[in-house]
């Protein structure tokens, strides 16, 4: 089997992904715009859905799970007065109701969605049902009795009353949630039906919409120096973890996966660090009485 071909090159590319294309897609294109041989996303974005889409590089890949772990935020607007299949605009209306809750019972029923909530992911997700995903059986017709899953909402606010049938929504929240979800089940909750018109990450963990490139800027850019210097440091990835120093011989044991010596520190036994040698980071593990032992060890 050959080897893979590409570029060895770690750290984060930032795409402010538009609407229409799939979160793999961008991934490829970034992939193909750098010449990399290694790349994935920290986070998938449906393909309507706009913003950061976070891609790691090389050993950033590595990094992945802390940035899909860390908080996210979404800015989306939820259609009053009619339900879909998929519970977005992409869908079709199944429901419909004349019912329109005012500013205030909006405001009131927010406060159920905050904090440590169930939730059942939509019909039409890549969620597994029995080895296949549930939108390929939603595209056949079928109708599954989905598992709620627990999701952390740090917090869920009404921006905007554009108009009678639509408010803007803020949230921010961890690991897997489904705003078209909260629309769904805010607009029954509110007895007036709902669905996602359109949906926005505008950031990350670390990463910023603002800061993203486009994918026509990314055509422009491809293949050259100009876009390498766009490259972000892989250990952003690990900013919600402490860091720790390690002597020479402690980098030379981390780097094959042993348990490897650490300078001075007041980290409690069974914390997880990263760990870095002269500015270079070496492994990711857990602290044990003056050593980490690895569990993700970057070759740089």
């Amino acid at each position: 089997m050959g080897r893979k071909k590409g570029r060895d090159i770690s750290g984060w590319l930032i795409v402010d992904k538009p609407a229409g294309v799939t979160s793999t897609s961008v991934v490829n294109k970034v992939r193909w715009a750098l010449a990399a041989k290694k790349a994935g996303h920290a986070g998938t974005l449906d393909p309507a859905a706009t913003g950061v889409l976070a891609v790691a590089l090389g050993e950033a890949t590595k990094t992945v799970p802390y940035i899909t772990d860390a908080l996210k935020c979404y800015r989306f607007q939820v259609r009053l007065g009619a339900a879909t299949n998929t519970d977005d605009a992409e869908g079709e209306v199944i429901e419909t109701a004349t019912h329109r809750p005012a500013d205030e019972d909006i405001h009131a029923a927010l406060a159920a969605f905050r904090g440590e909530i169930m939730q059942v992911p939509p019909q039409f997700s890549a969620v597994k049902v029995e080895g296949e995903r549930a939108y390929a059986l939603a595209r056949k017709g079928e109708e599954m009795d989905l598992v709620a899953r627990p999701l952390w909402v740090e917090s869920l606010d009404m921006v905007s009353r554009p108009d009678e049938d639509t408010v803007e929504l803020e949230m921010v929240c961890g690991k897997g949630g489904y705003v078209r979800s909260i629309a769904r089940d805010l607009g029954r909750a509110l007895g007036c039906l709902g669905h996602v018109l359109w949906l926005r990450r505008t950031w990350s963990g670390p990463f910023d919409a603002e800061d993203g490139i486009s994918l026509e800027e990314l055509d422009t850019l491809a293949k050259t120096p100009e876009l390498d210097a766009k490259i972000l440091p892989l250990t952003l990835g690990l900013e919600d973890l402490p860091q720790l120093k390690c002597t020479t011989e402690g980098a030379v044991r981390l780097k094959n996966g042993n348990p490897g010596m650490v300078l001075a520190s007041d980290l409690e036994y069974g914390d997880e660090a990263w760990v870095s040698y002269e500015g270079q980071p070496v492994a990711v593990g857990i602290y044990k009485a003056g050593e980490v032992h690895p569990s993700r060890v970057f070759n740089l």
